[in-house]
């Protein structure tokens, strides 16, 4: 979330960019997931954009906002780390992605059967998700995507679970105040943390290979 409608879409534009260059490196096909993130956090903001333009409401686009946030970065961030982790990190991983697997289901079911509306407020946007349990949804949540970087064994994920736990706390302070929504600028710069981190991963294929 950004604090204005061209905020969200200079920012998405920005962040799905530096996704690109993350998915354009020659990487092994399992950092794929992972290194197309940017591209997804993009999308998000400029999605948020039209929200913005529209001037809430519960329209597509809410609800695309919604799908993105909740049940899909739940799921997609555990099994990302998965799938790049190196063997010896899987199994503590195991626990990170059944709870992604088991708060995307009940965010999925619960954007199926509940609306959800979007409030502009001052230079924040308030979304209205009626969620069962949510202290619970909110530790599974957490557990799925902090909790997945935090125990994926590589130093630059794991620097990328303690920016995103810092930045989503300070964001949150702000934007429970309704005095401005700076989610965009911790998307921009954990975008950038993985571009670094997939210029260090090695390459697939003949270009995995050195001269002879």
């Amino acid at each position: 979330m950004c604090w204005s409608a061209t905020a969200d879409l200079v920012a998405g534009t920005g962040i799905a960019a530096v996704g690109v260059a993350c998915v354009a490196r020659p990487c092994r096909p399992r950092d794929l997931p992972l290194a197309a993130l940017p591209l997804l956090l993009g999308a998000h903001q400029i999605i948020e954009s039209v929200i913005w333009r529209s001037g809430g409401g519960s329209g597509p686009a809410t609800v695309a906002w919604a799908v993105v946030a909740l049940p899909l970065l739940a799921l997609w961030v555990p099994l990302a780390v998965l799938c790049a982790a190196p063997p010896d990190a899987r199994r503590r991983l195991a626990v990170p992605v059944a709870a992604g697997i088991a708060t995307s289901a009940a965010l999925s079911y619960s954007l199926a059967t509940r609306p959800v509306t979007a409030d502009i407020r001052g230079h924040t946007v308030g979304y209205v998700v009626g969620l069962p349990w949510p202290e619970l949804l909110g530790a599974g949540y957490l557990l799925a995507t902090v909790g997945s970087l935090l125990l994926s064994g590589d130093r630059v994920l794991v620097l990328l679970g303690v920016l995103a736990t810092v930045g989503a706390a300070v964001c949150v302070a702000l934007w429970s105040t309704e005095f401005v929504s700076t989610w965009c600028a911790v998307a921009a710069v954990c975008s950038v943390v993985l571009l670094a981190w997939t210029r260090q991963r090695p390459r697939s294929g003949r270009l995995a290979e050195r001269p002879g």
